[in-house]
């Protein structure tokens, strides 16, 4: 699974849903989501994302609700319509070994108390999860992170009170 999954039976607090499931089901459960016309959860867009909104300040498509730029080492949130409603914010992402995926996501699940499970219950406040294993949230940005996003504790804050599960995150090089 990821790097930073909890089984359903964590604490409360979280919005969105929480499964550990087996290869075969994700598999049963992609393909269905397929045949129904909706969207796979956090899986990469198999296109090249749409271009940039003219006007635009992000490098990303304008439906993305979250833009990441990791070379710029800048985030922002817009309405989904290419407006900026907040940003840009510094952030830092994956190390070497431990790359932030790129591509168009949907937030998956939140979590505003998480601990880590690979990293010994390392505290990942505000945590929003756009990828199996890879969120937003507060931490470090002095250091390069294990892949997730890293914001300081407002913009975490921001992040997590404005996305909302299925909203679409933009991650580029």
């Amino acid at each position: 699974m990821g790097r930073h999954h909890r089984a359903a039976s964590s604490p409360s607090g979280v919005t969105g849903a929480r499964l550990r499931v087996g290869a075969g089901t994700l598999g049963a459960v992609g393909v269905s989501l397929l045949a129904l016309g909706a969207p796979a959860f956090a899986a990469p867009a198999a296109a090249p994302a749409p271009a940039t909104a003219p006007g635009s300040q992000t490098p990303c498509a304008p439906t993305a609700k979250a833009c990441v730029d990791i070379s710029a080492k800048k985030a922002w949130l817009t309405d989904g319509h290419g407006k900026i409603v907040y940003g840009a914010v510094p952030i830092t992402t994956g190390g070497k070994g431990y790359e932030t995926p790129t591509g168009t996501f949907s937030v998956m699940w939140k979590d505003k108390n998480h601990k880590s499970d690979e990293y010994n219950g390392a505290p990942m406040n505000n945590s929003v999860f756009f990828a199996p294993g890879d969120a937003f949230h507060e931490g470090s940005l002095q250091r390069d992170s294990a892949g997730c996003v890293h914001l300081s504790h407002d913009a975490s804050e921001k992040f997590f009170d404005y996305l909302n599960v299925y909203d679409q995150v933009q991650i580029v090089p």
